[in-house]
């Protein structure tokens, strides 16, 4: 699994002019890509890593300061540009393998006490974000 991570002071993720999942910092936008080869074992040390990561101010924690997450579907993570002007998307798992796996992160964050927003698995979204420092990480589990 692969996580793009930014600290936010606000987030938000729309679906046709509706928001369905908004945090008020500070917090992480945590954007998740699937590929063929994860689990359940991977959502869940996924997860950990995520409530642990000290990249909020002073070096905490959202599991430190009860931070909040807004974690959204992103399949592009695992596309292929080094060839053509055309990404290839191979890499990355197909819907029904994904799906289950980011609902995986969502819960065990949840679970790990968090407070989460999520998008729309499939959906045509459209992310806003107020970007802290910045701070953006590239997560591989």
């Amino acid at each position: 699994m692969r996580a793009v991570v930014q600290r936010v002071s606000r987030a938000s993720v729309s679906v046709a002019e509706r928001v369905v999942g908004e945090i008020e910092g500070p917090g992480l936008l945590v954007l998740v890509g699937v590929t063929h080869e994860d689990g359940p074992e991977k959502a869940r040390r996924l997860a950990a890593k995520l409530w642990g990561l000290r990249i909020l101010h002073d070096e905490k924690s959202c599991s430190d300061l009860g931070a909040p997450l807004l974690v959204v579907s992103q399949f592009t993570l695992y596309g292929d540009a080094r060839k053509g002007r055309r990404p290839s998307w191979t890499a990355a798992a197909p819907g029904d393998v994904a799906e289950p796996l980011v609902d995986a992160v969502v819960r065990e964050l949840r679970d790990l006490g968090a407070k989460v927003e999520t998008g729309e698995f499939g959906a045509d979204m459209r992310v806003a974000l107020v970007n802290d420092g910045p701070i953006t990480l590239v997560v591989d589990v």
